[in-house]
């Protein structure tokens, strides 16, 4: 349920889910905020904050941090730790199933450790509410036996840093989202960003990856070092298998494609949710609903994973009415646009 991890165990940061960790996936994740790659306004805010909290012997304030998946969410809850010297304990949200399992994680925690929850939407509200007086007063309210006999006790915790994580700002309750002292967003990545990241991962994973190559890359990988790095290192087997050795621009334009990415970053299922909106529902308006059941995906990751860099590119707009395929997406799929297309009723 839960991993606890310290600077001096040489934790390496990993980009897979809370708990999850893939070896190869682990070494490629910073240690410090100096290798950490964008998000600089954030950075640069945690690094004062980090510091002042050092400065004055505390535990940093409760953190949370919010944006689509794979942008670094669990690496500055793992760099936080690094840079305070303290321990870190790793859970998620629907990994917390009752109250036993949160009292288990918050009474093995030492002053000023760092408790990251993935996920942190999640969480039942029985959880949640059972949260509230162990952020704001450090204290577990717990209740002993049943019926007649039963009786509260109080249980003093020591001062932590609670770290939450979410891809979705709006499912937390205001009463949770409030006692977050700090509260940060992260934006997706410049492709400049990503070809740095991209050369520090080929430097670790022992990849010879030329400049033109890494920009191909970067082009292609959504605005994501989680992406970037996965299509590292299966280009990787392309060059090994069926190239030099190197990664070029070449190479990673032909394996790309092999993988179903074009040119803006778009794969299968992000041309299956565009080519069912135009096709099947005339370009919309339709909702998020209809659009999963078409393409046997859940909601969920329809609206976590896909829409978001659809919306981005400009290839969707968000109605009242529904989803609405803009003159873009017609023109990018090679559709003809009816003339009331991208007209939807934005007002």
């Amino acid at each position: 349920m839960a991993r606890r991890t310290g600077r001096d165990e040489g934790d390496p940061l990993d980009p897979g889910p809370a708990g999850e960790e893939a070896p190869l996936e682990v070494s490629l994740r910073p240690r410090r905020f100096e290798d950490y790659v964008g998000q600089l306004k954030v950075v640069d805010k945690l690094k004062v904050y980090v510091r002042a909290a050092q400065a004055r012997g505390e535990g940093l304030d409760h953190c949370l941090f919010s944006g689509p998946p794979g942008l670094g969410k669990t690496s500055l809850a793992h760099i936080i730790a690094a840079e305070l010297g303290v321990g870190l304990h790793v859970t998620s949200g629907p990994a917390l199933e009752k109250k036993g399992d949160l009292a288990g994680l918050l009474t093995n925690l030492a002053p000023r450790d760092v408790l990251f929850i993935d996920e942190i939407h999640r969480l039942s509200a029985a959880i949640e509410e059972y949260l509230y007086p162990a952020m704001e007063d450090f204290r577990l309210d717990v209740t002993i036996d049943t019926g007649p006999a039963a009786r509260a006790m109080k249980i003093d915790l020591p001062p932590f840093t609670l770290i939450g994580a979410t891809t979705r700002t709006g499912l937390l309750t205001s009463p949770l989202r409030d006692r977050f002292q700090i509260q940060e967003r992260l934006e997706y990545y410049t492709p400049t960003e990503l070809e740095r990241i991209l050369t520090r991962s080929a430097g670790i994973l022992g990849v010879q990856l030329d400049r033109a190559g890494a920009t191909e890359i970067a082009k292609r990988c959504r605005g994501t070092p989680r992406i970037a790095n996965r299509l590292l290192r299966r280009l990787r087997d392309f060059a090994q298998v069926e190239g030099t050795g190197v990664i070029t621009q070449q190479l990673a334009d032909l394996a790309l494609k092999r993988l179903d990415i074009d040119p803006l970053g778009l794969d299968h299922m992000d041309r299956r949710v565009l080519l069912a909106i135009l096709d099947k529902f005339s370009g919309g308006p339709v909702g998020v609903e209809t659009i999963a059941a078409a393409v046997g995906e859940e909601r969920d990751t329809i609206e976590d994973v896909y829409e978001p860099f659809l919306l981005q590119e400009g290839f969707l707009q968000r109605t009242p009415r529904g989803r609405v395929a803009t003159a873009r997406a017609y023109q990018y799929l090679g559709r003809a646009m009816p003339r009331a297309a991208g007209q939807g009723d934005l007002f």
